[in-house]
């Protein structure tokens, strides 16, 4: 082989390492940038709102289901869709910088001249070890994944995770906020959460338990608390918040001391215990009007009180 060939052959593998292949490589990393931006782009445009009409939700969400009670307020309405678009853009984004990541990688490997094969397999490896260490975090992302596309509850919703009951103040992946009725902040892990009871979503059901003496005439008792319900729901104080006619139930429960009668009315999600009380405040009214007898009137059970003057 003459020196001129030498040569041209040493120049050709220096045009391919100096020249071809960093240009490649310069390529793939102008068009992995260029890709996460348009594409995070494209995920912040669907989380934003409507600059038009802020009520509306974000497009991201609207092909979600939203289990919103319509009873929030705006502001706190907004902050729910808010805090749900941008933790589902955040998932979005992470997801694509990951791929894309992943892509520029190999692509890179394989400009020169490595073999990605056993990189892949080391990667499966390595996912399967973080998943088994890190299992109860990755139950907490799934579970906050799931929890936030299915929108089982979301912030302003009065819900019971079991241990917590309260307020919901925000949701993330692994974690989920709420405030009790004392102001204590509970932090709750969404893999811990094994059921939710949501009380602010669809509508609600005010429930009061009258409890009444033995002696009491019962037919009369139901009487005067229906009438006192229908009452309220006539003064309009709650006319916003009923969803129908209070139900007389009638005897729920007879215990050695009291029976105890039952009315119901549907109302609005999260406004039960505002009806409730206003039920409460003039059912009692009606009952010392007409002279319905409350257990122990005289302070023991059964009425009696030892007279200790003689």
């Amino acid at each position: 082989m003459s020196l001129d060939s030498r040569a041209f052959e040493l120049t050709e593998t220096g045009r391919d390492w100096l020249v071809d292949r960093p240009s490649q490589i310069a390529g793939y990393v102008a068009l992995a940038i260029v890709l996460r931006l348009v594409l995070h782009k494209l995920i912040d445009r669907f989380t934003r709102r409507s600059s038009s009409d802020s009520s509306k939700p974000p497009l991201l969400l609207r092909p979600l289901r939203e289990r919103a009670a319509t009873s929030l307020q705006g502001t706190i309405l907004s902050e729910r869709r808010r805090q749900r678009a941008t933790t589902i853009g955040s998932v979005m984004k992470s997801g694509v910088s990951v791929v894309i990541l992943t892509w520029f990688v190999l692509s890179v490997l394989d400009v020169v001249g490595v073999n990605v094969a056993p990189f892949i397999a080391s990667a499966g490896i390595v996912g399967v070890a973080l998943g088994f260490g890190a299992q109860n975090l990755v139950r907490d992302f799934l579970s906050g994944i799931f929890m936030l596309l299915e929108d089982q509850y979301g912030v302003g919703d009065v819900v019971d995770l079991g241990e917590a009951i309260g307020t919901v103040e925000s949701v993330g992946l692994r974690v989920t906020t709420v405030r009790d009725v004392n102001g204590t902040v509970w932090y709750c892990r969404n893999g811990e959460v094994l059921r939710v009871g949501n009380m602010s979503q669809g509508f609600a059901v005010a429930v009061l338990d009258l409890p009444v003496a033995h002696t009491a005439n019962v037919d009369e008792a139901c009487e005067v608390a229906e009438k006192a319900a229908l009452d309220v729901v006539e003064s309009n104080v709650f006319e916003e918040d009923l969803l129908g006619a209070p139900e007389m139930l009638g005897v729920n429960a007879v215990s050695a001391d009291t029976v105890t009668i039952r009315i119901t009315v549907k109302t609005r999600p999260g406004r039960q215990w505002a009806v409730q009380r206003g039920m409460h405040r003039e059912i009692l009214q009606a009952f010392e009007n007409a002279g319905v007898r409350a257990p122990y009137p005289e302070g023991r059970a059964g009425g009696f009180v030892p007279d200790l003057s003689k």
